[in-house]
């Protein structure tokens, strides 16, 4: 039987919120859909999770990943325009410099010391700005539908055409149908190469291949069932035996 020190544990960013509990008034909450923590806990993985913090710097995200295996970058608001030198467009979502400011450190940091990350979503954007890239502010103006996030709280499901060599070709095959929920996109990627087109040009994965594992998807995985990706990630963050 596998032992706890033998599964990886696994960093989540997430949001801190204002929720209601049971009885208690609104307050501040550490939140993250379960989904995430679900699919790692199924591929063999602990999972904790990371709350934002405005002050964040270089200094703390390495002490944050050295105590981690892995990290994954979670899904969430647009980043803020600034960051990568933008004017705001008139749909972006209000500003979470909390996350942006941790999320962006932990990039950089887990870039450098090679720590395997997964970003999602928001996530595989913040890995494009901590990389010095931009974003597309809001996709239906480049593509001209809303495929890629139909309605408030509803995913979009569409197929990708992954990249022949890439890391994610290799894990999901040619084409896979995803779950969808984005009104931004990548545009420039350094250090990234394509992993995964929509069929209107909207990029959906990139990864870099100097890294052992440093993957993003535009989709949401967590909420599909299709754990391939989750498994191989978790599977680059056991570390070998001593």
């Amino acid at each position: 039987m596998e032992t706890d020190i033998s599964r990886p544990i696994i960093g989540i960013t997430c949001y801190v919120e204002e929720a209601v509990r049971g009885v208690w008034a609104s307050m501040p909450h550490a939140l993250l859909p379960y989904d995430y923590v679900t699919k790692v806990e199924r591929a063999g993985g602990i999972a904790v999770l990371i709350p934002p913090r405005v002050d964040a710097d270089a200094e703390m995200a390495r002490a944050v990943i050295a105590r981690l295996d892995g990290l994954m970058l979670a899904g969430g608001v647009d980043v803020e325009p600034h960051r990568y030198a933008a004017q705001p467009h008139p749909s972006v979502q209000e500003a979470r410099p909390d996350r942006d400011a941790f999320e962006l450190a932990l990039a950089e940091v887990t870039r450098e010391l090679d720590t395997p990350v997964l970003g999602v979503c928001r996530g595989m954007q913040v890995m494009a700005v901590a990389a010095g890239g931009t974003l597309e502010q809001h996709l239906p103006d480049l593509v001209g539908h809303d495929e890629h996030s139909p309605a408030p709280g509803v995913y979009g499901t569409h197929s990708v055409l992954t990249v022949e060599g890439t890391m994610v070709s290799a894990l999901l095959g040619q084409q896979v149908v995803i779950p969808s929920y984005h009104h931004q996109s990548v545009s420039s990627h350094p250090d990234y190469v394509p992993a995964a087109w929509a069929p209107d040009g909207t990029l959906e994965a990139m990864e870099r291949p100097a890294s052992r594992f440093r993957l993003a998807v535009q989709w949401h995985p967590e909420a599909g069932q299709d754990d391939r990706l989750f498994v191989a990630f978790v599977q680059a963050c056991t570390r070998a035996p001593a």
